[in-house]
């Protein structure tokens, strides 16, 4: 469906206004049309979500800084969003293209994302926030460039690689929310792609001697992947934003909804090999292949596949352990990494969530601390903007277990503008748990099996822990988070299983200040658009 006149009017005025308030930043253009389309990644067909008749859908390439302008047109047949994952959006909270921050893109009607890469690197991922979308496609890679002149701690790798991978059901997306919808669990998935295929579906080439980057983001919908290449080894350089100790690993746990980044050298003899992705901690193991495939290659990749890790929770704990901050490298700026003393800050607050599971009102729902998230009809950060009554309450979940049953309720925490808290995710489940924290990058301090307790802080890593956006919860076990709440607005905090997602197992910090200052906070965009008890009202003068 071509974009209307009318939108590509306000499109452009948009634009217009935007470069005219940060004038100082490059800026680049993006114009996507959202529609429905046939594929067949598993064999069979679905109805895939694609972005410009492509699925996966296009990579966002850019610099730090980066004023990213995306015009998107949504041709499905339900309000859509798309969400920027790990992409702060400082002080902007309004794009974060998830429902309690934005209205969702009516059917044949477009918005434009205006985003800056602020301050930020590395290796990221988009994806449909609402309707269970994210089942049927509509991802893609989001990198970030070093400007120049700030110094990389490797050299430039002869080709730069997005590897999305995910597990994958057969069923069409609407299927898979009915059951949802219904009050049943989903079955378990059908099979793992790697970029949007199948089995050898996806070639990655190189040349012999040559190094190579690969953005690895698990884009599934629950379980964690174990990532292996076949007679290779990885060299990790960095996490969600983060430049990291550059450790060697034959395998790589990456857990629903992380990002990570390697460098693999075409070191061994020139024929093709195996790219094996695995599931983990299942009872089933689910596993598929790409090729890397060498320039001169002398024939196919031998069998057989290479072995993944055993089930041993012990092994994967360990593994996160030694994922670590490099202190001496450059981030974003030219100052160290190390140069932010985390260790040293007094934290304000502690705040434990603990995850449940249970049956309310004959359904299946998921909760973080005894709440299970209801969406209101309106948006909690519009309806803050406009200052509507009753849309959410402040304090609606707490921060600590309440041990009681779970129930509904729009759950927003409460949270102080530049405080600095400490935050412990309590998994007493038998299943890995995923969470990412919008807005933010967090230091992760400690992680162990068992009950968490002050004590447990003795073991904390204050001196060189990663700093992410996305953390992995071991069952039985608890992981252990500082941040320091420096960028105002209304952020989700959400598990990575998506039909637990979907179900309820979510909430939103409340970061505020009474400050109206510009520095503090934008005001809402004025393309913005506007549902729900806000439907009607105007957002500021657009000129």
């Amino acid at each position: 469906m071509a974009m209307n006149i009318a939108s590509k009017v306000a499109f452009l005025f948009t634009v217009c206004i935007f470069t005219l308030v940060n004038a100082d930043s490059p800026y680049r253009f993006f114009n996507w049309n959202v529609t429905y389309g046939d594929i067949y990644p598993l064999g069979v067909r679905q109805q895939g979500i694609l972005i410009n008749g492509q699925f996966p859908g296009p990579d966002i390439e850019s610099v730090t800084n980066d004023n990213i302008i995306i015009n998107v047109f949504n041709s499905l047949d339900d309000p859509f969003l798309l969400s920027w994952n790990g992409i702060q959006n400082r002080r902007n909270s309004y794009e974060d293209g998830v429902y309690g921050t934005t209205c969702p893109i009516p059917p044949g009607k477009n918005f434009t994302y205006i985003l800056q890469m602020k301050d930020q690197i590395g290796s990221f991922y988009y994806f449909p926030s609402l309707a269970f979308h994210k089942a049927a496609g509509g991802f893609g890679g989001i990198r970030i460039l070093s400007r120049p002149l700030i110094p990389v701690p490797f050299p430039d790798p002869a080709g730069d690689y997005t590897v999305l991978i995910g597990d994958w059901y057969k069923a069409n997306h609407t299927a898979l929310r009915a059951t949802l919808d219904g009050g049943s669990k989903l079955p378990f998935p059908d099979g793992i792609l790697v970029n949007g295929r199948g089995p050898n579906g996806t070639y990655f080439y190189v040349e012999q001697g040559k190094t190579y980057r690969l953005r690895i983001s698990n884009v599934g919908l629950q379980n964690s992947l174990n990532f292996r290449i076949q007679n290779h080894t990885m060299k990790l350089v960095e996490v969600e934003g983060t430049h990291t100790l550059q450790n060697t690993y034959s395998s790589l746990d990456i857990h629903a909804g992380q990002s990570y980044s390697v460098l693999i050298t075409a070191d061994q003899a020139p024929r093709d090999y195996y790219i094996v992705v695995s599931s983990r901690f299942t009872s089933q193991v689910l596993t598929t292949t790409a090729i890397l495939h060498y320039s001169n290659s002398a024939g196919p990749a031998p069998g057989p596949l290479p072995g993944g890790p055993t089930i041993s929770i012990d092994w994967s704990l360990n593994q996160a352990r030694s994922i670590r901050t490099n202190l001496t490298a450059s981030g974003p700026r030219p100052n160290p990494q190390g140069s932010y003393h985390y260790g040293m800050i007094n934290t304000t607050k502690t705040i434990r969530l603990s995850s449940s599971a249970g049956i309310v009102n004959g359904k299946q729902r998921y909760a973080v601390n005894s709440v299970s998230f209801v969406a209101p009809d309106t948006p909690m950060k519009v309806a803050d903007f406009f200052k509507i009554d009753g849309v959410f309450r402040v304090g609606s979940i707490s921060d600590n277990p309440t041990g009681g049953g779970i129930y509904l309720d729009t759950s927003v925490l409460g949270t102080d503008y530049r405080a600095f808290v400490e935050i412990v995710f309590e998994n007493s489940e038998d299943i890995v748990q995923s969470w990412h924290l919008s807005g933010y990058s967090f230091f992760v301090v400690g992680m162990d099996g068992g009950t968490w307790s002050s004590a447990s802080r003795a073991n904390y890593n204050l001196r060189d822990a990663i700093a992410r956006c996305t953390i992995q919860v071991y069952p039985k076990s608890w992981t252990a988070i500082y941040v320091g709440l420096d960028n105002v607005g209304m952020w989700n905090v959400r598990s990575e299983f998506w039909a637990r997602q979907y179900l309820g197992q979510q909430f939103y910090l409340r970061v505020y200040t009474t400050s109206t200052s510009l520095r503090d906070e934008y005001p809402i965009p004025k393309n913005a658009l506007l549902c729900g008890r806000a439907s009607g009202r105007r957002t500021r003068p657009l000129k």
